[in-house]
């Protein structure tokens, strides 16, 4: 009988068992190559973009530095309150006037400090300044910008004399009359 049983069992051709055994084999074969090649694609293109971020982080840091180094502390303003009232010196045609009001410019916080414990030695040098202005010499804009640059250069003279340093940045005008 088990001779029986083998003759109703079916057997594999040489060919079917070549096609059986071949067949699954190329198939999950390229399988695992389209597999292997798609994570190292992915593994490529991840390390791409990690690489290209990094730097441009690294680009941008610094440049946010550099560009925080290059920005200026901010300007602090003193108003050498009242007002600078002076006779100018001219032809005798009249009493002429000048009232002008300034403000010192620093960056410094401790200039600032500085400039306000001198104000009164910053006021009665800009007076004497201004009293010595003739009317012709601040009638146009290049004698007020003049007298300007020369009102900062006794500022910074006098700062420079008492505390070591020039501490006013910049004088400005914010009113300027004359009669």
């Amino acid at each position: 009988m088990a001779a029986a049983a083998d003759k109703n069992r079916k057997t594999d051709t040489p060919k079917e068992k070549e096609k059986d055994s071949t067949t699954p084999q190329p198939k999950r074969s390229m399988l695992m190559v389209a597999l292997i090649a798609l994570i190292a694609a992915a593994a490529a293109g991840g390390g791409m973009w990690y690489f290209t971020q990094h730097q441009a982080g690294d680009g941008t840091a610094a440049k946010a530095a550099t560009a925080k180094a290059a920005m200026p502390a901010p300007a602090q303003y003193f108003a050498l309150d009242p007002a600078f009232v002076v006779n100018l010196n001219g032809p005798l045609d009249g009493p002429r006037y000048l009232q002008v009001e300034v403000q010192l410019v620093t960056r410094d916080p401790q200039a600032l400090t500085a400039l306000q414990t001198h104000a009164p030695a910053i006021r009665a040098r800009l007076l004497m300044l201004f009293s010595q202005v003739e009317p012709a010499q601040i009638a146009d804009r290049a004698g007020k910008e003049k007298l300007q640059q020369s009102a900062l250069a006794e500022v910074q003279k006098l700062m420079t004399t008492e505390t070591g340093s020039k501490t006013a940045d910049d004088l400005l005008f914010t009113s300027f009359v004359t009669q």
